[in-house]
């Protein structure tokens, strides 16, 4: 089986197209049968204003958009929603559906408001609900949550760490080496992936794709292509963000 992590999908921002039928057109008959997807960006803040300020507008459409998640998926594919959390930190909108958190900023987009009781009581929530949080930062956030914000939580990094400040500042600081630190391979060069199997080994790390902006067949060819062992490929594939989920306590 194969799992496909990281996948945006939604219809309030019809930028690029990302609906249920422009991804299943793309991944039809490439044997990708379940897929963890969250809003895209554009459904939660305006990512192009770095003084947003909040307004009830913008947490209906949040809330629109981590809902429609719930209510999709068929039975050529299943979908798994990860809540995709702002700051207003609305952990009380989790479900038993949800089975992970999205947690998104580039460097010049609105920041998260780290020291409010709101992210401490989140987080705790996550904590205690046992749920992966794919986490998308700049690196010195990236650095803070693993080490004091979020301790004993499960975090995926994105793209290798491609976003999160770079694969290899990452790994000179010691985080890939961390138990609760995954990385997943959307986007990532066939040479950090590589280099990333050889150093840690394939038990915490995650195929992915970041679809609308890569290519779910691309990206999973990738991964067949390299040189590793059949079985390892699908523990990347499938196995160990199957070991995740099944962890999860929602």
């Amino acid at each position: 089986m194969i799992i496909y992590d990281h996948v945006h999908f939604g219809i309030q921002d019809k930028f690029p197209p990302q609906s249920y039928d422009d991804y299943f057109s793309v991944i039809r008959g490439s044997g990708i049968q379940e897929a963890v997807m969250f809003p895209p960006v554009m459904e939660i803040y305006d990512r192009y204003d770095p003084n947003f300020t909040d307004s009830v507008q913008w947490k209906n459409r949040r809330k629109s958009a981590n809902d429609y998640l719930l209510d999709i998926g068929t039975t050529d594919l299943t979908v798994i929603p990860y809540f995709f959390i702002w700051n207003d930190f609305a952990v009380d909108q989790l479900t038993s559906q949800h089975k992970g958190i999205k947690w998104h900023r580039h460097s010049d987009e609105p920041v998260y408001h780290y020291d409010s009781p709101g992210c401490r009581q989140a987080v705790d929530e996550i904590r205690s609900r046992n749920m992966p949080v794919v986490l998308e930062e700049e690196f010195d956030n990236t650095v803070r949550f693993i080490e004091q914000i979020a301790k004993g939580v499960r975090v995926i990094i994105p793209h290798m760490g491609m976003l999160n400040g770079g694969y290899g500042v990452i790994k000179r600081h010691g985080l890939w080496e961390r138990r609760d630190v995954y990385a997943d391979t959307a986007l990532a060069s066939v040479s950090e992936i590589t280099d990333y199997i050889n150093e840690y080994g394939v038990d915490r790390i995650i195929f992915g794709s970041d679809f609308p902006f890569g290519d779910p067949r691309q990206e999973l060819l990738k991964i067949m292509h390299l040189q590793i062992p059949e079985e390892q490929k699908e523990i990347i594939c499938g196995l160990n963000i199957q070991r995740l989920l099944a962890e999860s306590n929602p």
